[in-house]
């Protein structure tokens, strides 16, 4: 069975530690490291700091005079530490349930390599995904309710019988719920409580908030369907139905640049209409503009017959994914 094939065997233990090969905490970091997946340990770190800068931003004057700066650092520094070990719980559950399939794709993880075993890898997975939702639960309700939503979601996108990964509407709906609605709108309310804890929570939230979810919510829309193009080989031998195995790699590749395309497409729109009045409209209308004009420079670049093309773009895809939790925020300190 085709579940039974992705879970099945044991990894080639490339680096066993043994008298020839000694346990190394440099070597085992550095595996750490490649088992969080660190460029999504990016995106979270900057979500999350850009949705702590923009409650302070948009919390009105006479709020914010009475909080101090290091109130704001300290929540966010709080905040990210559970967030971060939800997220290698999520990366790292994912690798788990992959390990074949791994193998072909993405050789250099380390379960597909055997720099870690199963048995540590669920370790690893078990006590960080304990531990984010303890330390969730010591910062307030809706820190918790974010974290934890976003862990079980990850489990059901990865783990059997479920395993949404499989289809390619539930894959993307799990990917945009976490990345685009429940990290922005959850985080945004948890730091405006701590700036102003007589607020009620998912009320009163800013136009320009809604505004950075929409765009979000695009973009991983876009980052999902794409994000299979380079595993077509290992998940067309494992059965794993993916959009890029039932359609092309070419027909996907271009349904993605047409909704990265829709994505900024949106956010000038919104601002040339005057609809989020505490951004600097020049400042966001030249940079996302611009953007736009790379994204189509370096699309007619990609090959599509080379592995490592397609993967430079989706890495460049991240990369404007990244950028848009520095700009946006920039975008609203300036001001109009």
């Amino acid at each position: 069975m085709a579940r039974d094939r992705l879970t099945s065997g044991k990894p080639q233990r490339l680096h066993h530690y043994g008298p020839h090969n000694p346990f190394s905490w440099r070597r085992w970091l550095r595996s750490l490291w490649a088992f969080s997946r660190p460029h999504t340990i990016v995106g979270t770190t900057l979500s999350l700091g850009a949705l702590g800068v923009m409650a302070w931003v948009l919390t009105p004057d006479t709020a914010r005079v009475l909080v101090n700066p290091l109130t704001l650092f300290g929540a966010m520094v709080a905040a990210l530490v559970p967030s971060l070990c939800a997220n290698v719980y999520i990366v790292g559950l994912n690798q788990l349930t992959d390990i074949a399939i791994d193998r072909i794709n993405k050789p250099h993880l380390p379960l597909a390599s055997g720099a870690f075993s199963v048995s540590m890898g669920r370790w690893i997975v078990a006590a960080l995904g304990g531990a984010a939702l303890v330390l969730a639960a010591l910062q307030g309700p809706i820190l918790w309710l974010t974290v934890a939503l976003s862990m079980a979601i990850g489990t059901v996108y990865s783990v059997p019988p479920l395993r949404l990964k499989r289809f390619p509407f539930w894959a993307a709906l799990c990917i945009f719920g976490v990345r685009g609605v429940i990290v922005n709108l959850g985080f945004f309310t948890h730091f405006r409580q701590v700036l102003s804890p007589e607020s009620i929570p998912w009320q009163a939230i800013p136009p320009e908030v809604w505004a950075l979810t929409v765009f979000v919510v695009v973009f991983s829309i876009a980052i999902a369907i794409f994000k299979d193009i380079p595993d077509l080989e290992g998940d067309r031998r494992f059965q794993v139905r993916t959009l890029t195995v039932r359609l092309g790699a070419r027909y996907v590749f271009r349904l993605s640049l047409g909704v990265l395309t829709l994505c900024y497409g949106l956010m000038l729109g919104l601002t040339l209409l005057g609809l989020l009045p505490s951004v600097q409209p020049v400042f966001l209308v030249v940079t996302h503009g611009g953007l736009l004009g790379l994204l189509g420079w370096m699309s007619r670049r990609v090959n599509l017959q080379e592995k490592s093309q397609i993967t430079h773009f989706y890495q460049f895809i991240w990369r404007l994914f990244f950028l848009e939790y520095v700009l946006f925020p920039l975008a609203c300190m300036v001001g109009p």
